[in-house]
């Protein structure tokens, strides 16, 4: 995938678009991003497990756009596979700010952002939603290849044991954006601007989301999220089992990158530790 060939699929499918700035965007995960002009964005799955969210993106994420209080990477077209380019691909909106794995939260006020976007986004999913496969705290503690790097490992586990021991959601599945962690937001200014890349959308257990509280958030930010979000007792702690798996996570990708692929990044190695020490 190169700049010739966005280029090319945009004159094919896209023409009124083909003729803006493209300019690539180094990192990304699943997807390879270019930016398009100033206000769009061009997303081109890596693998063949993206095509399938990335319709499913195409088809609900506008609706969710409508109602949160902050911009998300929505969908304004959807490209088909072909010969030049197998897998179906996006045109979305580009939404403005620092990555925040490069730029922290630093404000605490960005609690309150937070959970106004999440208790926004959270409403009761539609029978035909696709599911998340975030939903429900997992059965065992991943990233075990990283379990020794780890300090006081006995306080991260105590936290997950909770977590499973929690009472299972019972509430109708919402929406969840299912992926948030600090690559998939975007700051201004010290504080949460906006949220990027939902081809993770599904319904589910809200616990997945609320574990952005600690991950994204700075000291203190989580007790300050959560007397505004106001979840029950039970979906604090499987949240708190998600916020480890998520921290692992992070520092997983940081040792060990993913077989080459450019999500994997020294840098997340810290902010993972740095979220392990908010939750102990």
């Amino acid at each position: 995938m190169d700049d010739a060939l966005v280029r090319t699929l945009l004159k094919e499918q896209h023409p009124d678009l083909a003729d803006l700035e493209l300019t690539e965007v180094i990192g990304g995960w699943g997807n390879q991003m270019w930016r398009l002009g100033e206000d769009l964005a061009v997303r081109m799955p890596r693998t063949d497990q993206s095509p399938e969210l990335l319709r499913n993106e195409y088809r609900w994420v506008p609706d969710i756009a409508a109602r949160v209080p902050l911009p998300i990477q929505t969908p304004v077209r959807l490209g088909k596979p072909s010969d030049r380019f197998p897998r179906t691909w996006l045109v979305s909106t580009w939404v403005a700010g620092e990555p925040g794995d490069h730029a922290p939260i630093t404000d605490l006020a960005a609690a309150d952002v937070l959970a106004d976007f999440l208790h926004a986004f959270h409403t009761e999913a539609p029978a035909d939603a696709p599911a998340s496969n975030r939903s429900g705290v997992p059965e065992t503690l991943g990233f075990s290849d990283v379990h020794e790097s780890v300090d006081r490992l006995d306080e991260v586990r105590a936290v997950w044991d909770d977590a499973v021991a929690a009472p299972a959601y019972d509430g109708p599945p919402v929406w969840l954006h299912g992926d948030l962690h600090p690559a998939n937001v975007v700051v201004a200014d010290g504080t949460l601007a906006g949220v990027i890349d939902l081809e993770e959308v599904g319904a589910g257990d809200p616990a997945s989301d609320l574990a952005a509280a600690w991950i994204l958030l700075p000291a203190g930010g989580a007790d300050r999220f959560f007397e505004r979000y106001q979840a029950d007792e039970a979906t604090v702690r499987r949240a708190r089992g998600w916020a480890v798996q998520r921290a692992l996570f992070l520092i997983a990708m940081g040792i060990n990158g993913d077989n080459g692929r450019p999500g994997g990044k020294p840098h997340w190695g810290p902010l993972g530790r740095a979220a392990l020490d908010r939750l102990r």
